[in-house]
């Protein structure tokens, strides 16, 4: 690398090329959008010490994620993996109410991709997975049960479409165990993450269609329409609601449980549409009968198929939960507890989602 990169300009520019990847891979190795933050930071400082270092403008990218992996590969050390609520357990019971939380550090994050600015494509011509692709929810869950190397691995070989000669060597180990781990990564991803990618069946439904989709989605809820809903789900949807371990599938029984509880009509809901994780996405806002004023109460990623049906829904939940809940507790009545500060940054404020609707 020419000695003027050494400065503070040419550092500058070389962060600000990679920016938005290393903190999408910082992302998918941690699952969390707070950890991610921490770790490019750190990723940033090791860089910055290390830089004068860099004589090879070209080695600077494979020099960049040697830093953030192995700063990710520490952080996984002290950190338990972050999980969705299907990773938990089987589903509820046709009739179970919201069952208690989990703690906070075993959920995965929803991801503000248009925000941080990950573009769009393969990061490198080798790689299997588009960028964004490789943020969805499913795939970014599925990572989360991979072990760290094989985490890496995978996603240094098939996201980002580094060499399993570099892979080896940002890694430091030999080319024979980086390609037993992709080997043992991607059977495990294989069979956790559907076929059919989330962009594949976005590109097949279309723009048109699938603001239609999601129109007809806000207006069910808007109205209070369990029929309407519930028609624009699969037969085997889910629906999970962290930082609550209950979810429920097929559709039937998401019937039940939105008729007895959301959809009762002791609550009324607007909504405002962005994207989470690549994906078509709503803040929906509860009205709180004091103020009468429409407040923040979950942010829900949606899961499309490609004729335009929902197969997936998960509401990430910032309404606060109690410390230490006694078993018998429920949380049907969630849209009236007090908000949770970090969770609505990390599901409202990093999306640009409006702090109040009138």
């Amino acid at each position: 690398m020419n000695a003027g990169v050494t400065q503070d300009k040419g550092f500058a520019d070389l962060v600000e090329r990679y920016r938005a990847e290393l903190h999408a891979h910082c992302y998918r190795m941690l699952g969390s959008v707070f950890d991610a933050d921490d770790a490019l930071q750190e990723t940033l400082v090791r860089a910055w010490r290390g830089v004068d270092g860099l004589h090879d403008e070209a080695a600077a990218r494979p020099w960049l994620y040697r830093i953030a992996t192995n700063v990710c590969l520490t952080e996984l050390e002290r950190r338990q993996r972050r999980m969705l609520p299907h990773d938990f357990g089987p589903a509820a019971a046709p009739g179970t109410p919201p069952g208690e939380p989990a703690a906070e550090s075993t959920w995965l994050e929803p991801y503000p991709d248009a925000s941080v600015g990950l573009p769009a494509g393969r990061a490198a011509p080798e790689a299997s997975y588009e960028q964004h692709e490789a943020v969805e929810l499913a795939f970014v869950a599925a990572l989360q049960n991979l072990a760290p190397n094989q985490r890496a691995v995978l996603i240094l070989r098939e996201v980002l479409g580094f060499s399993a000669e570099e892979s080896a060597s940002m890694l430091d180990t030999t080319v024979p165990s980086v390609t037993s781990a992709l080997q043992r990564a991607r059977s495990a991803v294989r069979d956790r993450v559907p076929k059919r990618t989330q962009q594949a069946n976005l590109r097949a439904l279309g723009d048109r269609s699938l603001s239609s989709l999601v129109e007809r989605y806000v207006d069910a809820w808007e109205r209070v329409d369990v029929d309407a809903f519930v028609a624009l789900l699969t037969e085997d949807a889910s629906f999970a609601m962290p930082p609550l371990r209950t979810w429920y599938t097929p559709r039937a029984t998401i019937a039940t449980w939105v008729r007895e509880s959301p959809l009762s009509g002791a609550w009324r809901w607007r909504t405002v549409v962005t994207r989470a994780n690549a994906q078509p996405a709503l803040g929906f806002y509860a009205l709180d009968p004091q103020t009468n004023v429409y407040q923040p109460f979950a942010l829900n990623v949606l899961s499309v198929t490609a004729d335009g049906l929902v197969d997936d829904v998960t509401a990430f939940i910032v309404r606060a939960t109690d410390p230490e809940p006694a078993a018998s507790r429920d949380y049907s009545r969630f849209p009236e507890r007090p908000m949770n500060g970090q969770r609505l940054i990390g599901a409202f404020e990093r999306f640009g989602l409006p702090a109040r609707l009138d």
